[in-house]
């Protein structure tokens, strides 16, 4: 499996919060692939300079050192929004979901909401 992580669930990785239970553990452990994509840099930038987030260390460096994939975001992943229901309003989870179709890959997040899309979501 190749699995796309949401924000919080790289965060809650990143950080051992309890909230990433040991099946979501194991799923990654056992993935082929793990990535995470730029518009988690970009979603936590936002709310780290809005007073919302502190890390212990950049984004950045915590996704080098985790030794996960880093993706892009593609025209093609912007243009994959268009297309998808509005069962979201967050313009971040849209564009990861829209990501995650586009790549193929499965998405690990907490946000039941993931589950009303066409892509197959591994819970944390």
């Amino acid at each position: 499996m190749n699995l796309l992580l949401d924000t919080h669930a790289f965060i809650w990785w990143q950080t051992e919060d309890r909230r990433i239970g040991d099946p979501a553990r194991r799923a990654i452990a056992d993935a082929s692939r793990v990535i995470v994509s730029a518009v988690s840099a970009w979603e936590s930038s936002i709310k780290i300079s809005q007073g919302k987030l502190k890390l212990p260390e950049p984004f950045d460096a915590a996704a080098e050192a985790s030794g996960f994939e880093r993706i892009p975001i593609t025209f093609e992943h912007a243009k994959g929004v268009i297309g998808l229901p509005w069962h979201h309003r967050d313009p971040f989870d849209r564009l990861l979901i829209a990501t995650a179709i586009a790549e193929g890959l499965a998405i690990m997040t907490a946000d039941a909401i993931f589950a009303r899309y066409d892509v197959p979501v591994v819970p944390t």
